[in-house]
């Protein structure tokens, strides 16, 4: 059974431990005044994975699909990483 949080017009806040189907209290158990309203509040949502931030959305680094000769859309890209190596020649060392 869960917790149920109600407001009276004078401002006292109290909780009652009741089930769904419980009437609803018809005035404050501190003052007597009438009529009561429950309280609700917002749920917390964490979301996660991609998707859901506006930074996620079209994201520059990913590379579209080049198609082959054979037209199996095939990508090119072999690597893991997004960003492009350098390669050092032994002319550049010098």
């Amino acid at each position: 059974m869960p917790f149920y949080e109600y407001r009276c017009p004078n401002g006292h806040v109290f909780e009652l431990f009741k089930r769904m189907s419980d009437p609803q209290p018809e005035r404050c158990e501190t003052c007597g005044a009438a009529p009561v309203e429950q309280v609700l509040y917002p749920v917390a949502i964490h979301y996660k994975g991609s998707g859901f931030y506006s930074t996620d959305y079209g994201r520059g680094g990913r590379k579209a699909v080049k198609e082959t000769s054979d037209g199996s859309g095939a990508s090119s890209d072999s690597g893991s990483s997004d960003k492009p190596t350098e390669k050092k020649t032994a002319a550049a060392d010098s």
